[in-house]
């Protein structure tokens, strides 16, 4: 219940960015500081996690490569496939710019974090959680900007090549997180002695790369494109697509016969999107574009996720039952 209430309060947070974004902006000059500040922090969180994840979990995890494929296909084909049939809905609803909002958060990894904390409180297979979780994020690095170029930014940039995008995501996520592997022997024991401090910077980081990003989105005027039943528009969206990925990842892995623990990781681990890496990845893919209308969907469904998410992995290690 504490791991619980504390993932609340993280979301209280991301609302009070949001908040602080539209009535105190940053802007100008300090945002360019601002902006050099959140990239090193990003890259200092993805150095933290490359720590985190411990050699033997990574072997234990790659042997178990049926559960991480049905993930890998919730995150990389199930997700984009629902996103583009839902166009003829969506695009007249939400105008293009939040629809391709929408379908760029479908075309993003899963949570770390959020995914193995939930595992963990459900009683999953938390090994099988960190593999599934950081090679998504691994995997989304170079998959993300290919399906964006392909179909996003191929219908309003003609001859876009993902191929630069590709190396600037690999630069500040991917080697940061090499590094904090090949390091894990001489950080591990310290993050260890400092959980606290480690936790509070791997949230703060987030709550700057959503406080960067929002603050540019209200200076460029993102209040006033978004009108109030746009943005209802938009959590129904969200809240639908997250109702039947969650079906399908709860119902698939047992008609599958998946025993029960994996069933939880292939749960947590399907059904959410990453805000973490998905912010700074919009930043580098979609420069030119209203980046605020590109962030605001993942912004709303990582809400609704983390909530939903924290109210079934409770109700699961109370009850140990579907």
């Amino acid at each position: 219940m504490l791991k619980l209430l504390a993932l609340d309060r993280f979301t209280i947070l991301l609302v009070v960015m949001v908040i602080l974004a539209t009535f105190i902006p940053v802007s100008g000059q300090l945002a360019h500081y601002f902006n050099i500040l959140t990239t090193v922090a990003i890259a200092i969180l993805f150095f933290l996690h490359g720590a985190k994840l411990s050699r033997e979990a990574v072997v234990e995890g790659m042997l178990h490569w049926k559960m991480h494929a049905l993930v890998f296909a919730f995150t990389f084909v199930i997700f984009p496939a629902i996103g583009l049939l839902a166009k003829p809905i969506l695009e007249p609803l939400l105008g293009q710019e939040l629809y391709w909002g929408f379908l760029f958060m479908c075309f993003l990894p899963s949570t770390v974090q959020s995914s193995i904390a939930f595992t963990s409180m459900a009683k999953g297979n938390v090994a099988g959680a960190v593999c599934s979780a950081s090679f998504s994020n691994i995997i989304g690095m170079f998959i993300t900007p290919i399906l964006v170029s392909y179909f996003i930014l191929g219908q309003s940039q003609h001859g876009f090549d993902p191929t630069k995008s590709i190396i600037q995501i690999t630069l500040l996520l991917l080697v940061p997180f090499i590094l904090g592997q090949l390091l894990r022997p001489y950080v591990f024991p310290y993050m260890l002695k400092l959980p606290s401090l480690v936790k509070a910077f791997d949230q703060g980081s987030i709550l700057m790369v959503v406080y960067g990003a929002f603050s540019s989105a209200v200076v460029a005027g993102l209040w006033h494109q978004v009108s109030g039943l746009t943005l209802f528009y938009l959590t129904v969206a969200c809240s639908v697509l997250l109702t039947v990925v969650m079906l399908l990842a709860l119902y698939l892995p047992k008609w599958l016969g998946f025993n029960r623990a994996d069933q939880i990781t292939i749960f947590f681990c399907s059904s959410k999107k990453t805000l973490a890496s998905g912010v700074p990845m919009a930043q580098i893919l979609f420069i030119g574009q209203p980046l605020g209308m590109i962030v605001l969907p993942i912004m709303i469904f990582h809400q609704i996720q983390l909530m939903v998410c924290g109210v079934i992995a409770n109700h699961w290690s109370k009850s140990g039952q579907e």
